[in-house]
């Protein structure tokens, strides 16, 4: 195997036991905002993170397999609609921002928002009502709010990430 192969595929692996450790801490954190379904999102930094560091395909097969491992290990069918639905919405609006002159920041905060509007998208599937529409804003919020926190946490893993990449 060559050394570049092996670096790859070791970041690809740590990266993916990263988001489920994430995704495991932030289970067991009982961080409630009084709203349902809000959620600081510790391991939307790590598809953030990949989003810019990988490939799109490798970025978001990081982010389906980790949302298929938490649905197993901690979830039921519903949250793994839920975060499946989020989390592919928010990955595209990602991907396609990044192309932008949208700072990192900015990608999170989409990426946030279009979580939050995705769920929302299987409650009123589920719920089979469209009524949910009321709760938007407030998602909205929550979104911008995480999106935010973990774009800039995001933004400083990017840059020492370049920094150690121009180093070597």
């Amino acid at each position: 195997m060559k050394p570049d192969k092996a670096k790859k595929i070791a970041l690809y692996g740590l990266m993916v036991a990263l988001a489920f450790t994430f995704s495991y801490l932030e289970s067991l954190i009982p961080f409630n905002f009084g709203i349902p379904g809000v959620k600081l999102g510790l391991a939307n930094l790590v598809v953030v993170v990949a989003v810019y560091i990988m490939k799109p395909p490798e970025a978001f097969s990081i982010a389906l397999i980790r949302i298929f491992l938490a649905a197993l290990t901690f979830g039921n069918v519903y949250s793994l609609a839920y975060s499946l639905c989020g989390g592919i919405l928010s990955f595209i609006v990602m991907y396609f921002t990044k192309k932008t002159k949208l700072s990192v920041i900015g990608v999170s905060i989409l990426g946030g928002i279009f979580h939050n509007i995705g769920q929302l998208i299987v409650a009123a599937f589920v719920m089979e009502t469209i009524r949910l529409a009321y709760y938007l804003p407030v998602l909205l919020i929550a979104g911008l709010i995480t999106g935010l926190l973990i774009g800039i946490v995001s933004k400083l893993i990017i840059d020492r990430f370049e920094k150690i990449k121009k180093a070597r």
